[in-house]
């Protein structure tokens, strides 16, 4: 195999449409667009440098089957971590996901553990039926590792992945994973390169915030895990709306409103059964939290997963509306659309 430069004019551009406006504040002062992950947890919380980068070097230490694939994002991806240590496992495809989706399957039926990178939005859009016939069809152990997942850059619909997770949980054989933090990311990076079957994983890049080490968190595929209890309110979210949702907690808790957060890294398959214990425990009314559209994501899993079970209980979701998202600064951004911790709150009062 050979592993060549892509041709400069495939190299990734920004799309032509993004962003599609300027926002302005309230004081009609322009907002930086911006493409950046921007502090997702509160100030002064530890983070950590490209976790998926490095979980993946240190897996390939011992395991000579792991190897990595991007379509002209390892930057972005944090797939240069790699890149720069096993340069010869690593394969850079150029701006064609098809082809990237295709090769990973190949290397899949040669026997290596393929990790193939890019944006949500070009893996769900562009390259599903590639995923779907080349690697679920025949459920390959290939993990696509997707940043910029829902509501993590200002460039609008040509990269706000806002539906990633409803078009993917209806393919047969994916697993998909949506985690938190830095510690998410890496104990999750580590089980999927030993699930025997295909992937799909939302990722946080760069420096990625620190959050449930304080907790003794432990990720395992396929179950949600309680970070803390509490008797008014169950929180059931996934992905950074779980840093979100212990903030929010703290604000409740202060106006005197108890609330548990439950973690559900694992989108597909859900832990039906733990949802369905803590979701049946009287009084309390349960609120999914996702950085997804309204629309087929973890609430609406949820939703029919407790319908189905005759479970019966106040239910609301918090999650991104069903329209084209604006463009702008993500802070701006996540109080418009109410997924900071502050509007996770007063919309729980509210509730309540």
């Amino acid at each position: 195999m050979t592993h060549e430069a892509p041709v400069g004019a495939l190299s990734r551009r920004k799309s032509k449409y993004a962003p599609r406006s300027v926002p302005v504040s309230e004081t009609g002062e322009k907002l930086t667009t911006s493409a950046m992950i921007a502090s997702l947890d509160s100030e002064g919380r530890d983070t950590i440098s490209a976790p998926f980068g490095h979980a993946l070097c240190d897996m390939a230490k011992t395991r000579d089957d792991i190897v990595g694939l991007t379509a002209d994002l390892s930057k972005y991806t944090d797939l240069h971590v790699f890149a720069k240590e096993y340069p010869d496992r690593f394969y850079q495809m150029g701006m064609a996901e098809q082809v990237m989706i295709s090769a990973a399957a190949g290397l899949a039926r040669e026997g290596f553990t393929p990790f193939a990178t890019t944006y949500a939005v070009f893996a769900s859009r562009r390259a599903y039926d590639f995923i779907f016939m080349a690697i679920a069809e025949e459920n390959l152990p290939v993990k696509i590792v997707c940043a910029l997942p829902g509501l993590t850059t200002g460039y609008g619909p040509s990269h706000q992945a806002t539906e990633d997770l409803a078009i993917f949980r209806g393919m047969p054989n994916l697993t998909i994973v949506d985690p938190c933090d830095a510690t998410d990311i890496d104990q999750a990076t580590r089980a999927i390169a030993d699930h025997n079957g295909p992937v799909y994983m939302r990722l946080l890049r760069g420096q990625v915030p620190d959050v449930l080490s304080e907790y003794g968190y432990k990720f395992e595929l396929g179950k949600a895990k309680m970070i803390h209890g509490g008797n008014d309110v169950l929180f059931i979210s996934t992905g950074f709306m779980t840093m979100r949702t212990i903030d929010a907690a703290k604000r409740l808790k202060a106006d005197g409103i108890d609330a548990a957060v439950l973690h559900c890294p694992t989108i597909k398959p859900l832990d039906v059964h733990t949802i369905k214990r803590e979701a049946a425990k009287t009084g309390r009314l349960v609120v999914t939290a996702e950085n997804h559209t309204i629309v087929g994501g973890l609430g609406e899993a949820i939703g029919a997963e407790l319908m189905r079970s005759g479970v019966h209980v106040p239910f609301k979701s918090i999650a991104l509306p069903d329209e084209m998202l604006d463009a702008g600064a993500l802070p701006t951004l996540h109080a418009q659309y109410g997924l900071t911790a502050d509007a996770i709150a007063a919309q729980v009062k509210s509730w309540m």
